[in-house]
C-alpha cells in the first residue's frame, strides 16, 4: 500500500496527507479549491521548517516529502491510483455520501476507503458504496502532525482485515491508534463534546467568566488548554454539528447545544478561523483575548 489520496485540503486534510508524505506514501491531495490547494502546501511546508529548526527533519527530508505530494483537483484523477483514501472534506452528511458514491466509482477495488468523520456514522457513510466491509473511520486529531492519537472507527460491516490494516498503517505513520466501535461521536467527542458544551452553559448562566472557566480547567484539571479556548480552537461550528449529532443520535437532553453556541454560530463568530469566539484573534498575536462580548 503505497499511494494515498487525502481529499480535502482545510486544516485536517494538509495535516493528514503532511504525515503520510513525511512517512514515505505517495500523497494526491484532493480539494475543488485551487486556493485552497495552495494554502495547503504553505502551510504544509510552514510545519516542516518547524520540524526542521526542532531537528525532527533534515532538510532533505522536508524536500522529499513535499515532492511526494501530488495536489489535484479532479476527483477521478486523483482517486484512480489509490490504495487508501482518507476523507477530510467539511463534516456534512450528503456530501460525504456523494463523495464516498463517487470514490466507490473511481478507486480500485483494492482500495480502503477511510474518512476522517469526528461523530458521522461510518455506517452510513458506507451504505453509498458497493463496497461496506472496505469503509472505516479514521480520526486523525489536530493537529496531525504532532498529536499521536488516531480513533479507528468500525462500521457495522467493516472487515478485520480492514481494521488490522488502518491499524498498521497509523502505527507506521508513529501515530497510536485506538480501535472504537460506530456509535454517535465515537469516544474521543462523546466524551469531550458534553464537557465543551457544560463549559459554555457556565458561563451562559452566569456562574463565571471565560477566563475564570478557562483557568478552572487548566489548573484544576492540568488540561493543556481550557474548553473554551479549545471550542474556538476547533470552530464552534464544529462544536455545534457534533452536539446535533449526538443530541439526535443518542436522543439524551444532555447533548442539547447550549443556546449561547447557537447564537454565536447564527452570528458567524466561530472561533479562530473568523478571528472571533470566545476570545479575539488577531494576526501574529499570540495573546489570548477575551472577547469584548464576554468581559
Amino acid at each position: 500500500m503505497q499511494n494515498v489520496t487525502v481529499i480535502g485540503g482545510g486544516t485536517m486534510g494538509n495535516g493528514i496527507a503532511h504525515v503520510f508524505a513525511q512517512y514515505g506514501y505517495e500523497v494526491s491531495l484532493v480539494d475543488v479549491s485551487t486556493e485552497v490547494l495552495d494554502k495547503a502546501l504553505s502551510t504544509i511546508r510552514k510545519n516542516l521548517d518547524r520540524q526542521v529548526a526542532k531537528g525532527v527533519l533534515l532538510e532533505g527530508e522536508k524536500a522529499s516529502t513535499l515532492q511526494r505530494i501530488h495536489p489535484m483537483t479532479d476527483l477521478r484523477e486523483g482517486a484512480a491510483g489509490a490504495d487508501l483514501v482518507v476523507e477530510a472534506a467539511t463534516e456534512k452528511v450528503e456530501l460525504k455520501l456523494k463523495l464516498f458514491s463517487d470514490l466507490d466509482q473511481y478507486t480500485p477495488a483494492h482500495a480502503i476507503l477511510a474518512t476522517n468523520t469526528s461523530s458521522i456514522s461510518i455506517t452510513r457513510i458506507a451504505s453509498a458504496t458497493q463496497r461496506p466491509q472496505q469503509v472505516i473511520g479514521m480520526h486523525f486529531m489536530n493537529p496531525v502532525p504532532v498529536m499521536k492519537l488516531v480513533e479507528v472507527i468500525r462500521g457495522y460491516a467493516t472487515s478485520d482485515e480492514v481494521c488490522r490494516t488502518i491499524m498498521d498503517i497509523a502505527r507506521r505513520l508513529e501515530k497510536v491508534p485506538v480501535e472504537v466501535n460506530d456509535y454517535p461521536g465515537f469516544v474521543a467527542n462523546r466524551i469531550l463534546m458534553p464537557m465543551i458544551n457544560e463549559a459554555i452553559y457556565t458561563l451562559y448562566e452566569g456562574v463565571s467568566g471565560v477566563e475564570e472557566i478557562d483557568t478552572v480547567m487548566k489548573l484544576g484539571m492540568a488540561h493543556p488548554m481550557g474548553p473554551l479556548q479549545l471550542a474556538d480552537f476547533i470552530g464552534l461550528d464544529v462544536c455545534l454539528a457534533i452536539l446535533r449529532v449526538l443530541h439526535e443520535g443518542l436522543g439524551q437532553p444532555k447533548y442539547a447545544p447550549c443556546p449561547l453556541l447557537v447564537n454565536m454560530v447564527t452570528a458567524g463568530k466561530l472561533g479562530v478561523k473568523t478571528g472571533e469566539g470566545f476570545y479575539t484573534y488577531t494576526a501574529g498575536s499570540k495573546e489570548l483575548v477575551v472577547s469584548e462580548r464576554f468581559r
